[in-house]
């Protein structure tokens, strides 16, 4: 009887080391998910996702997340390449492609890639100008994804877009901003005034021409300009009176003016 139950001890020892080294055999990969499985230290390739059997002791396994991951780059101080000091902060959207390549030859690609964009952000800063920076920020962005993602392709790791949010600018240079932006406003309205003088002027030329060619033409604008103050109940009485006239009266005058030549 001893001896039965000494054995079924080593029986019942034998069921749980089995079941125990079933379970630690027994792995679970997502669907975003892929094991990147070592046999005794060398890579044998990447399975999932699903239900995956290894070999305890011998293999090892390590998770790799496919999904695309959001990754907001710090705000780095930099100096545009027209020495204009300025805070800068992006994000940049990557996932992984090559589960092997991400394990392997790479200690943590994540921080990895945290890093290069940082790095890489500070330096495209550094080749552009302000107003560039300003103004161009599509090409800037797609200047700095392609940097990043030949950067992290030895990783695995594929950059699919970086974007930057915000252009810190000093005070000063603010400031030197607003006073550009108020006198440019000026000058466009001192063009567009200075233009609307000129198509006046030649508006008004163009009805002296009129005018020159038929002179009753004034008459006719007399009229009328009698007829607009005598609508406004005004009690000022204008009257027309044709440039012919003086121009009669100026030469008597200038005949009577004259001496006779005996005088």
């Amino acid at each position: 009887m001893e001896w039965l139950g000494a054995a079924g001890c080593i029986v019942i020892g034998a069921v749980v080391v089995i079941g125990f080294v079933l379970l630690s055999a027994i792995r679970v990969v997502q669907e975003y998910e892929r094991g990147v499985v070592f046999r005794l230290g060398r890579v044998i390739g990447a399975k999932g996702p699903g239900l995956i059997l290894i070999l305890p002791v011998l293999d090892r396994m390590v998770k790799v997340d496919l999904r695309t991951v959001t990754l907001d780059v710090p705000t780095q101080e930099a100096i545009t390449n027209d020495n204009v000091s300025v805070k800068v902060n992006a994000v940049a959207y990557y996932r992984v492609i090559d589960p092997e390549k991400a394990v392997v030859n790479v200690e943590d690609y994540q921080r990895a890639t945290w890093q290069i964009a940082q790095t890489s952000l500070r330096s495209v800063i550094g080749e552009a100008e302000l107003d560039e920076l300003l103004a161009k920020r599509e090409q800037i962005n797609e200047q700095l994804a392609i940097i990043v993602d030949e950067a992290t392709e030895p990783w695995g790791v594929k950059v699919s877009k970086v974007e930057i949010k915000d252009v810190e600018l000093p005070p000063t240079m603010q400031r030197a901003m607003a006073r550009q932006a108020e006198a440019e406003r000026e000058k466009r309205a001192k063009i567009i005034h200075a233009e609307g003088e000129f198509q006046a002027a030649q508006q008004l030329k163009e009805a002296a021409s009129t005018i020159a060619q038929e002179p009753t033409a004034l008459q006719l604008r007399y009229l009328q300009t009698l007829s607009e103050i005598a609508a406004e109940k005004n009690s000022t009485i204008i009257f027309p009176m044709p440039i012919d006239i003086f121009e009669g009266l100026t030469k008597l005058v200038r005949k009577l003016g004259e001496k006779p030549e005996g005088e």
